[in-house]
């Protein structure tokens, strides 16, 4: 094997200690900025690589972040992705992301590795089938932050970010009222989330606001992926419904697709309201009333939390506060939801 170029080898090339050489290398303002510069120079002449890990390692940190994400292949989770890459990147701190694909037990392992990875911080949103959370105890008995983002445990004691589910699904709920519908089916997934069981109140508070007597029978809850939605859809339409309103943009649009394909017009016979403002609500036919989800600025806003709580623990500032912070989300209406008629008569 070639062998490594060391600061040793750099030292000895330009006449330097190694103590200069290190400084300069992790940008010291105590040595001189030309200085700085001769050893960069020299260093990528002779194809010297920093050996970042054991550097973090002397310093008792990583300069890594966990993230735990419940799934990866939807654009929710790519939004988030992006907006806790674009903190950690101006922060300097590399991310390590593993995902449950919705499985508690998968999500214990994750958890356990991450932490034996060192990380200085952890980014998480539940999988669907977690029941117990002392899976992140040796987090917390070790001091390392956690930060909760979407699907969070409502009882554990940490910094949490969401948006209020309860109020998206209440407006989502009493929009489809308003353009006239009555028997609204509800397509939801696991009411043990946090999510899905308050935008489920804010369904059953939206109907009874509007002196609709709830329906048990109108009420669904699966994966949400594409074969569990279409058997929960067919079986909700032996209860005659005149609209849907479903938690997750693409089982909306499998719903509809399916509909569609069997001669029922949307919204004329049906209307549709989604949730999560996927990318795909805006390409298909009808265009998908939905709610928007900003998954950026959660990613953002987690990633912000989580450094700087880990910046006054470098500090020794370390504090047992925690932070419960709500996103404001907003009701997009597009045609799946508003009747042609109502439309005519400029009403949205």
């Amino acid at each position: 094997m070639e062998k490594q170029v060391t600061i040793y080898d750099l030292a000895r090339a330009l006449n330097l200690s190694t103590a200069t050489i290190s400084r300069a290398l992790d940008d010291s303002p105590l040595v001189k900025p030309k200085t700085r510069e001769k050893i960069r120079a020299m260093a990528d002449k002779m194809g010297y690589r920093q050996n970042l890990i054991a550097s973090n390692l002397r310093k008792q940190q990583s300069r890594t972040i966990g993230v735990l994400l419940h799934e990866v292949n939807s654009y929710f989770s790519t939004s988030v992705l992006a907006g806790i890459e674009k903190i950690t990147t101006r922060e300097k701190y590399d991310i390590l992301i593993a995902h449950s694909g919705e499985d508690g037990e998968r999500e214990i392992a994750n958890t356990r590795n991450l932490f034996n990875k060192r990380v200085d911080g952890l980014i998480v949103s539940l999988a669907m089938s977690t029941v117990a959370t002392d899976h992140f105890n040796p987090f917390f008995e070790q001091g390392i932050p956690v930060v909760f983002f979407d699907r969070v445990a409502k009882k554990m004691p940490c910094n949490k970010i969401v948006i209020d589910n309860f109020k998206a699904g209440y407006e989502a709920t009493t929009h489809l009222l308003q353009q006239g519908y009555r028997r609204i089916a509800h397509i939801t997934a696991s009411l043990q989330r946090n999510v899905y069981e308050d935008r489920f109140r804010g369904y059953k508070k939206a109907l009874t606001d509007h002196h609709i007597r709830f329906d048990p029978l109108l009420v669904e809850s699966c994966s949400l992926n594409r074969e569990d939605t279409l058997a929960v859809m067919h079986q909700l339409l032996k209860q005659k419904p005149d609209a849907f309103f479903i938690t997750n943009d693409f089982a909306a649009a499998v719903c509809m697709d399916e509909l569609q394909r069997s001669g029922i017009r949307i919204p004329e016979d049906i209307g549709m309201m989604g949730f999560n403002n996927d990318i795909l609500g805006s390409l298909i036919n009808p265009r998908l009333s939905t709610i928007d989800y900003p998954g950026t600025r959660m990613g953002e806003t987690a990633a912000q939390m989580l450094i700087d709580k880990i910046k006054t623990k470098k500090n020794g500032k370390a504090t047992a506060e925690h932070k419960s912070v709500i996103i404001s989300s907003t009701l997009l209406i597009r045609e799946s939801s508003v009747k042609k008629a109502r439309q005519r008569r400029g009403h949205k």
